[in-house]
């Protein structure tokens, strides 16, 4: 058979004049071009008149998958009855996508099924009781209401005392946001809600994919009634950690490792076969009933305070209805003061009068505000300004908007003891050496 007739999608050993290479075929925009996927991950073109010889592992495209029911014939009705009951609830992201034999590049799954297909030793450890898709986004496509429909989904599972915990498949890139939202979301928590991802789609040979997945399971069917973001603890298939949602923060563009617990550490340490916990945690209660408050709005946003900054875009935020603004201010809590041409303190006062909420979170991410060390600290202070000492400014942001979301911004004083409450485990009021850089 020649390389040419050979179906994309198809896995194959090619001997060539630069190597050899166990790889996938893929559609090819070129005919004298052979494109292919190696393990690696990457893509390359090959010359056809360079191809020695090829033999071919399996000749088809990865076909469709079984429905979930037809997975779970395989074990006996006792053994699932026995496991943990889990609801995985799909949300888009690299998780859930798979390679695209004609671009190279991953889609999304047509069923989320495929992950259960891909990584069979899940139903080992939990009985997958439903599998729910509110939406499938890349995750900078969400937005406030995506948070809102996650919660609303888990709400039903989370009050039926059939289920023991629930996970969130997610894409990276603002993971982070999705976790400090169903944190603050769900008030009296009584089972785990864990939040997993890969930073590379589930048929490459390098994913991360299926530790994080059994290493959720573990988490979503153990005591820790909490939410939290479990992933891969170093660039080996070693084990994972489990960090705590509001915490938490996506650190590298590719690596395993990507999350890191800032100004904390993690819930526990998570192997396939057991878990060490590391910290003290919520326990679970199935028969606790969980409020949750679902709102979030979509009148805040998040600036980054930089050297020189014209103050005028307080302005363009006030003019345009916004309710709430969290600054990115110096690691102490500082903008541009005094002498300076771009004076921030008129503006503050004048919009902060106007009754828009104001909040200052740390640009270092590490360590916290303290305003009252230097004049200037104070000074931007007295304008009204609310310091959220160690908090992530993604999670004040994601706070912000929940609090005036559900409880409106009318009353001031309310909003700012609300910021200020350690609702989600948001603020670590003793920061420690262990916690810099963990």
């Amino acid at each position: 058979m020649e390389i040419k007739d050979i179906k994309p999608g198809s896995f194959v050993e090619l001997h060539t004049k630069n190597g050899d290479f166990q790889c996938t075929i893929l559609e090819s925009p070129k005919p004298e071009i052979i494109l292919v996927k190696l393990n690696s991950g990457y893509n390359i073109g090959i010359r056809e008149e360079d191809i020695l010889d090829v033999k071919i592992k399996k000749n088809e495209p990865l076909g469709k998958v079984p429905k979930l029911l037809k997975i779970i014939k395989k074990e006996s009705k006792k053994e699932i009855n026995n496991l943990p009951k889990i609801v995985l609830i799909a949300t888009g992201g690299t998780i859930s996508s798979r390679l695209d034999t004609k671009t190279g590049a991953v889609k999304w799954l047509t069923n989320p099924d495929e992950l259960l297909k891909v990584y069979p030793e899940l139903l080992n450890i939990v009985q997958i009781e439903k599998i729910e898709v509110p939406f499938m986004k890349a995750s900078e496509n969400m937005s406030f209401s995506d948070w809102s429909k996650i919660a609303e989904v888990a709400e039903k599972y989370l009050n039926d005392t059939k289920i023991d915990g629930i996970i969130v498949t997610h894409g990276t890139d603002f993971l982070g946001y999705s976790a400090a939202a169903l944190s603050f979301a769900f008030r009296s928590l009584n089972k785990p809600v864990v939040l997993t991802y890969s930073q590379r789609s589930s048929d490459r040979a390098s994913s991360d994919a299926r530790l994080n997945l059994i290493c959720a399971a573990k988490a979503a069917s153990s005591e820790i009634a909490e939410v939290m973001l479990v992933g891969h603890a170093n660039s080996s298939d070693d084990f994972c950690y489990a960090l705590p949602g509001t915490k938490v923060r996506k650190m590298h563009a590719s690596r395993r490792d990507t999350f890191r617990p800032i100004n904390s550490t993690p819930l526990a340490k998570i192997w396939p076969d057991k878990i060490e916990i590391m910290k003290e945690y919520k326990t679970k209660d199935k028969g606790k009933k969980v409020k949750v408050f679902p709102k979030f709005s979509d009148k805040v946003a998040l600036i980054k305070f930089y050297p020189g900054q014209d103050p005028e875009i307080l302005e363009h935020y006030l003019s345009e209805g916004y309710k709430g603004l969290v600054i990115e201010m110096s690691g102490l809590g500082h903008v541009l003061t005094g002498e300076a041409k771009n004076n921030w303190l008129p503006k503050l006062k004048k919009v902060i009068k106007s009754g828009m909420i104001v909040c200052a979170a740390p640009q270092t991410l590490y360590g916290k505000l303290d305003p009252l060390i230097y004049s200037a600290g104070r000074e931007v202070m007295n304008t009204g300004v609310i310091y959220l000492k160690d908090m992530l400014p993604e999670t004040a942001f994601v706070k912000l908007g929940w609090i005036i979301g559900n409880f409106g911004n009318k009353d001031k004083n309310k909003v700012k003891l609300e910021m200020l409450k350690n609702i989600s485990g948001e603020f670590n009021p003793k920061i420690s050496e262990k916690e810099f850089l963990n």
